[in-house]
């Protein structure tokens, strides 16, 4: 697992959504990134993590931060493609660039989700303004306390 202190390892995509061109990690230098993982079947993602996320890119996305979101499908491979991630990232108003982590190597995990060594949707990455990850987190999140760590690393 990648834990805080350690470089961020690049993101592995297939597509991306609310971007016009691919995003990669490399080119977000200089401004802090809250990376959300989450699947759009995952009930703790889809009740409290993407409407955290929402709030998150509303508040602090600009020159000085940047909130993506990583689809990184570990189960129901078949029930969650690109054209049902479209019509989900629709119908939930998501506005944050989404890609799609790219299927692993003949196993379950996807590329990024193996690097990073998430346990699970949701996960949320913070990472500095030099590329290297200050918090990695599985699960739910308090409100108040993201928001000022977020500000924290923001006003570095």
């Amino acid at each position: 697992m990648i834990k805080a202190g350690q470089p961020a390892p690049p993101w592995s995509t297939t597509q991306w959504f609310n971007s016009p061109q691919p995003l990669q990690l490399a080119d977000l230098r200089g401004r802090v990134v809250i990376l959300h993982t989450f699947q759009m079947l995952c009930p703790g993602c889809v009740f409290q993590a993407l409407p955290q996320t929402q709030k998150l890119h509303q508040l602090f996305s600009g020159e000085d931060a940047i909130v993506v979101g990583l689809h990184t499908v570990f189960e129901h491979h078949e029930a969650m493609t690109p054209t049902a991630l479209a019509a989900f990232i629709h119908e939930f108003r998501l506005g944050f660039p989404i890609g799609v982590d790219e299927p692993g190597n003949g196993g379950p995990l996807p590329k990024t989700m193996a690097a990073y060594g998430l346990r699970g949707t949701p996960s949320l990455l913070l990472i500095d303004r030099e590329g290297v990850v200050r918090y990695h987190n599985f699960g739910q999140e308090d409100d108040m306390e993201l928001g000022a760590t977020v500000a924290r690393l923001i006003a570095r």
